[in-house]
């Protein structure tokens, strides 16, 4: 029997459960059909943050961002391009700051973009400032566990 993953997902918040060796054939939320883990980034809130965080079976790493962060919006397509190239690694995701202010005093956010990585339900590591793709890439391979 394969070992088992569980993914929340990031659109509805449903934990998904799926043999591991499924992974790369794209697995689908059971409830609103949204890719798992796809390589895209999703903007995700907090209550979605922290049932993923607590849940999922592949590290999460969430970029603290505000739409009026000049740095914030310069590193929008790198975070992109680095969560495409992190597929089956770890999901990348947004939480907006401005949307959710207490987020930033909840998880000692002092300067934006951070960037944190969850796994198994605590903080691993975090990196603040904007960052180009491969340096994206080379901090969560450093810090996820998986390379």
């Amino acid at each position: 029997m394969s070992d088992r993953m569980k993914l929340t997902c990031l659109k509805c918040g449903t934990v998904n459960g799926f043999p591991a060796d499924k992974l790369g054939a794209g697995p689908k939320c059971s409830n609103c059909k949204t890719p798992l883990a796809d390589g895209r980034v999703m903007e995700i809130n907090p209550k979605i943050l922290d049932k993923a965080a607590r849940n999922d079976s592949l590290p999460l790493v969430v970029d603290f961002w505000a739409s009026w962060c000049g740095p914030c919006r310069m590193m929008a397509p790198e975070f992109e391009k680095a969560a495409r190239e992190l597929k089956g690694v770890a999901r990348l995701a947004k939480l907006n700051t401005e949307k959710y202010p207490d987020i930033s005093m909840r998880f000692n956010i002092r300067g934006i973009p951070s960037m944190l990585i969850f796994r198994n339900g605590r903080e691993i590591a975090r990196q603040a400032g904007a960052m180009p793709a491969a340096g994206i890439v080379q901090f969560v391979r450093n810090n996820a566990g998986r390379r």
